[in-house]
């Protein structure tokens, strides 16, 4: 490792790093093996789209249909993101076919459970949970699922 005596050194650095770099052939991602089978995941996911057509989104439910399982199975982040955006279009419907009184309910909710955190947690931390209890309480009081591989 070489001490860095001026600027100009840096500038001579960052261009030698810059063409290492350029140089390198891209590392492959290591594979790891999945979590749960294939089967759980299917069942996972053929259950969660039969909650949805069974309470109007055919629309949802044939997305989670057509994706495909097997492809994914290597690569479950790609799968996570794709379920994910799946679901952000759920809860965007259900906030826009909410109430005023149901929103306004489930937020005094949130307040009184987030009351004694608030001096404790930075606003970054306090709108994610905030997103996250709201988000969960329209997907429950609409008797739907979480679609995340999490729930699985």
């Amino acid at each position: 490792m070489q001490m860095v005596n001026s600027v100009a050194y840096c500038a001579q650095a960052i261009a030698t790093e810059a063409q290492a770099l350029a140089n390198v052939t891209p590392v492959s991602r290591k594979e790891s093996k999945a979590p749960f089978a294939i089967e759980d995941l299917r069942e996972f996911a053929a259950r969660n789209a039969a909650t949805l057509r069974k309470t109007g989104h055919d629309d949802l439910a044939a997305s989670i249909g057509a994706i495909d399982l097997a492809a994914l199975y290597s690569d479950l982040e790609q799968l996570e993101q794709r379920l994910t955006s799946i679901e952000e279009k759920l809860i965007a419907r259900l906030r826009a076919s909410a109430s005023e009184e149901a929103l306004f309910e489930a937020r005094r909710a949130l307040d009184r459970e987030l009351k004694p955190y608030r001096g404790k947690m930075t606003a970054e931390q306090l709108a994610m949970l905030e997103r996250q209890f709201l988000d969960r309480r329209l997907l429950e009081s609409a008797g739907l699922p979480r679609l995340s591989l999490f729930y699985l």
